[in-house]
């Protein structure tokens, strides 16, 4: 583990959460979406992060757990949960029975995914000032 690397850690994480906000977003943003360029209702999107190793094993004799980098993106994928059927004639996508397919987005659960999402980014971002203050009155020891 080297000097710095705490940054590079907790700024992966930072960039990943971003990410997932975004996402999160769009869910939100698309909840009511009935059609969409691929066909049918808009479908809910979820990221997954994977770890980020360094790449050789550390410790004596090359033996070891592997040092960690970070996080990263592994996939964004669509949920493959059915869409919602609501009964609206009326609708211009409704079918012959007059139901519409609703995206499989429920504001509940976008709502609490956002909170993790935020709380996440707040402690990479208080490991990323806590190490800077530590740093820096690392340095202060040798004045």
């Amino acid at each position: 583990m080297t000097l710095f690397s705490t940054f590079q850690i907790s700024g992966s994480g930072l960039a990943a959460e971003k990410l997932r906000l975004d996402v999160i977003a769009s869910n939100l943003a698309n909840q009511h979406t009935t059609r969409t360029a691929e066909g049918g209702p808009y479908r809910r999107r979820t990221v997954v992060f994977a770890e980020e190793l360094a790449g050789k094993k550390a410790g004596v004799g090359g033996r070891g757990p592997y040092p960690g980098k970070g996080v990263r993106v592994q996939q964004i994928y669509a949920d493959p949960n059915p869409p919602q059927q609501v009964f609206d004639p009326d609708h211009p996508d409704a079918d012959e029975q007059g139901y519409v397919q609703y995206p499989n987005v429920e504001l509940s659960k976008e709502i609490t995914d956002m909170i993790t999402a935020l709380r996440s980014y707040e402690a990479n971002s208080t490991v990323i000032n806590t190490a800077k203050s530590l740093y820096l009155k690392a340095l202060e020891i040798g004045r």
